[in-house]
């Protein structure tokens, strides 16, 4: 995660106060910015609500007037918290290509993006154009779900007139998984992120 200032809105109700900045300053806390999409545990989402040390609600107060606060509240309190900072893996699973430059708005993915989208092995993507032709071929090559039909699972009833495809349910294996090699190619993502070389030292 990196350290970022001075992304607030000036003008307004929103307008972030002054006492807030250098409460940050004097409790020596760092604001953070990062993806917006986040996975958080169990002892970390209920440390944010109780809060025994009084950080989360401490940067509520700042992040309530800061500009796209889901970049930067969550990241923040756990960079800033002893019990959690090198807990943190700075990765947001999703490949994103941005505009250049100024790199500011992800650029719209389409059919010559496919290849890259599935060699990066991350199991989420944006964004796309609606009804666009890589949304089809997605269907196609990696969900296995023609039209009409489920995507191919283990809460498939049977096969369709195609091998492999899903043309029915079986209400008794709703939820069944059965990996294939999308689940390989994540297994292999998160294990390199959450390795020795590259688990330390996300907060930075």
């Amino acid at each position: 995660m990196t350290y970022k200032g001075d992304r607030r809105q000036k003008t307004g109700q929103h307008a972030e106060r002054t006492e807030y900045k250098i409460l940050l300053t004097k409790e020596h806390i760092k604001p953070c910015t990062c993806s917006a999409w986040t996975i958080l545990s169990r002892s970390f989402a209920e440390y944010s609500v109780v809060g025994w040390d009084n950080l989360p609600r401490t940067l509520l107060l700042y992040y309530t007037n800061f500009v796209s606060s889901p970049e930067g509240y969550f990241q923040t309190v756990i960079c800033n918290s002893e019990d959690y900072k090198n807990t943190t893996a700075n990765h947001d699973l999703h490949y994103i290509t941005w505009d250049t430059p100024p790199k500011q708005h992800p650029r719209s993915l389409g059919v010559k993006d496919y290849r890259r989208m599935v060699l990066s092995s991350r199991p989420f993507a944006r964004k796309f154009k609606k009804n666009d032709a890589v949304l089809d071929k997605i269907d196609r090559e990696l969900l296995r779900r023609y039209k009409g039909q489920f995507a191919y699972g283990g809460w498939c009833a049977r096969s369709g007139k195609r091998h492999g495809t899903c043309s029915g349910l079986r209400n008794e294996n709703y939820g069944v998984l059965r990996p294939g090699p999308g689940s390989r190619r994540l297994q292999n993502l998160l294990t390199k992120l959450l390795s020795e070389k590259n688990f330390k030292r996300q907060c930075r």
